[in-house]
């Protein structure tokens, strides 16, 4: 009991809060980003040029057909970014591809009608899509969303293993480097597996309460 509570010190669970926090910030960011190229992925899929879906369709399978730890690797070793931008661009790149299949859907379930009335507005393809569509294909695309960015948290955990940085994971790994004690150890994996659960289960109840909503509004 002795050895639990001298791991249970304000400045051991700061360190591993602070890891989290960077966890999240990795996440976000990157979500945020393969929305934006995903988007743009999804509206190349439906493009009337050939190019442009035969890009598209070549992207979606190459991500979705190789490791993330390759990609991290990628951007650490062979592009040579910083640690954060390495991350950050290898989860949004590896990410937009299943986001895009997350877009395509949403565009589907748009109404063809809506499609019409904008461009009898005289509304350009990116006008259309960015002011009418993609607002209205949101909606449905929220909880898939969301489902992608707990998928996204669990998965930073490579990044220590690949560069070292000192994410949730990496921190709990350097604090279990700090200690001597088998019981020490293990307590620190049931305090990742503890954090990891608490913020993935929230994130899954909320997108459970958010599909509720729509069928409910349906």
């Amino acid at each position: 009991m002795s050895d639990i509570m001298a791991l249970l010190t304000w400045t051991n669970l700061r360190f591993l809060l602070e890891g989290l926090g960077l966890t999240l910030v990795i996440s976000a960011l990157s979500i945020a980003c393969s929305v934006a190229l995903g988007a743009v992925i999804s509206i190349m899929r439906g493009s009337r040029l050939r190019a442009l879906r035969g890009i598209s369709i070549a992207y979606v399978e190459l991500f979705k057909n190789t490791p993330l730890l390759l990609w991290i690797m990628f951007t650490f070793f062979v592009a040579q970014l910083p640690p954060l931008p390495a991350a950050v661009v290898a989860f949004t790149l590896f990410t937009a591809a299943s986001v895009a299949e997350i877009v395509r859907g949403g565009l589907a379930s748009v109404p063809a009608g809506q499609y019409e009335a904008a461009r009898s507005q005289g509304f350009s393809a990116p006008q259309m899509y960015v002011l009418i569509i993609l607002p209205q294909a949101l909606r449905n695309m929220v909880p898939a969303l969301l489902s992608q960015f707990v998928t996204t948290i669990k998965d930073t955990s490579y990044l220590w293993g690949a560069m070292a940085l000192q994410e949730l994971m990496g921190r709990g790994m350097i604090l279990m480097n700090s200690f001597n004690s088998t019981v020490q150890i293990f307590a620190i994996f049931g305090l990742l597996a503890l954090i990891y659960f608490a913020v993935c289960f929230t994130l899954s109840q909320f997108v459970r309460a958010y599909q509720k909503r729509l069928k409910g509004a349906r």
